[in-house]
């Protein structure tokens, strides 16, 4: 791919090393945002018969482009070994089935959806938020790569395409006579390696006057917020707006309105469409949150700099309260098995001596173990069955709903904690 940086940093480090290339613009990687140790890959299950097995661990090490200040990591495992057999599932949290809901309904009332407009979702998971739009009588058709998750939306009666999404997917769905009036995308577009491919393949699906949606964690909270636990490497990409806007009009694509919503700790909401449909313009917004990021000094490399000694006290605050608290005959459990957790635990070496065990409601991870950390992960009754003092919300970007899930706990005086960005007991 052609680079398209045009000209060298003056930000490199003395040795003036180079990690790799930028995965979008081929610029060299100088900057590491934070090196968060070894780690397992996040969404994998642990079966209990596979505990002497051993597990792989790869280098978790962040780096931000200067050229297009996109933050990513680098690809060291492929997306088909991470993806075609996954373990996440979006229609386990109640709050996030609200959120899809609300999202279609808006939607739909936007762009004046009808039967006679086509709807696409790009890593469709199981369907939760499709079947809103199905329920409407408005066409739905998912593409979703792991086969096991795209069958429980194909049971359901959603069409589904059961392929990684790209320029060559796209086409081969527009040469059979789609194309999507409303391309869409929830947090999906950070976990693709190939992101030129990817978006490329947008463009060449969307409709001429269609509209894309993409929803992504706001990187600016990664950095001002301490999220580093978003850091793992099925987590290929970290948008800032600034690189967003890039990444979409070299692909022949214009970013024109964004909305700020609370999901995963605080996301945007990009709404794009071809640059050549010039039906809509751009409104003050984008402008506005890209400025916001310059004042933030996050097209700096510099800003970067202090960003690991403050995750570094977030860890050790949260090891201090555990180790206090085991010290003190204090029984501390878990809620949640996401992928946040797994960076979460094993950056900072937290076993099941501090945390004896979690739970999950995905059924998937119950009677399994946390990657890395081997962590027992039980079903949500265990909760009520062993009474923890403490219990720890790994998905704390999920705290509201869980804590209401978990309110019974308060009868024996159990407490929530919440490890970042800053630790709370609450």
């Amino acid at each position: 791919m052609t680079s398209l940086a045009t000209h060298q940093s003056t930000l490199a480090s003395p040795a003036d090393q180079v990690f790799g290339e930028c995965r979008f613009c081929s610029a060299p990687l100088r900057h590491t945002v934070i090196d968060l140790g070894l780690s397992p890959l996040c969404q994998n299950i642990v079966q209990k018969d596979d505990v002497l097995r051993g597990e792989r661990f790869y280098p978790l090490r962040t780096y931000v482009c200067d050229q297009c200040w996109l933050i990513q990591v680098l690809e060291l495992v492929s997306g088909e070994e991470i993806y075609s057999h996954y373990a996440y599932l979006s229609s386990c949290s109640e709050s996030w089935l609200k959120h899809a809901r609300l999202y279609c309904d808006m939607i739909t009332h936007r762009l004046d959806l009808n039967q006679s407009h086509q709807v696409i979702e790009i890593a469709s998971n199981d369907g939760y938020l499709l079947k809103n739009f199905r329920q409407a009588g408005i066409p739905a058709l998912g593409i979703e790569p792991a086969a096991n998750v795209a069958q429980i939306a194909i049971d359901q009666g959603i069409d589904c395409v059961v392929e990684f999404f790209g320029v060559q997917t796209a086409q081969k769905l527009v040469d059979k006579g789609i194309h999507a009036d409303l391309l869409l995308g929830n947090n999906v577009i950070g976990h693709v390696p190939d992101l030129n491919d990817f978006v490329g393949g947008m463009k060449v699906l969307l409709a001429e006057q269609g509209t894309i949606t993409i929803e992504i964690p706001h990187a600016i909270n990664l950095i001002e917020g301490r999220q580093f636990d978003t850091i793992y490497q099925e987590h290929y990409s970290y948008f800032l707006l600034t690189a967003m806007r890039k990444v979409l009009r070299h692909h022949g694509l214009e970013l024109f309105d964004v909305d700020e919503i609370g999901t995963h700790g605080g996301s945007l909401r990009y709404y794009a469409r071809h640059v050549e449909d010039t039906s809509r313009l751009i409104e003050p917004v984008v402008d506005q949150i890209e400025q916001r990021e310059t004042d933030a000094g996050l097209t700096d490399a510099t800003t970067y700099q202090s960003y690991a000694r403050e995750v570094q006290e977030t860890k050790f605050k949260l090891l201090e309260f555990l180790i206090e608290a085991r010290r003190a005959g204090k029984q501390v459990a878990a809620y949640g098995a996401p992928g946040k957790a797994a960076t979460l635990l094993n950056y900072c070496g937290i076993r099941e001596d501090l945390i004896a065990y979690t739970v999950d409601r995905n059924e998937m991870k119950q009677n399994t173990l946390m990657v890395g950390t081997l962590i027992p992960i039980h079903a949500p009754e265990m909760i009520a069955q062993t009474k923890p003092d403490y219990i720890v919300i790994l998905p704390w970007n999920l705290k509201e709903e869980i804590m209401s899930q978990l309110d019974y706990a308060r009868q024996w005086g159990g407490q929530f904690v919440i490890p970042i960005p800053e630790l709370q007991i609450l």
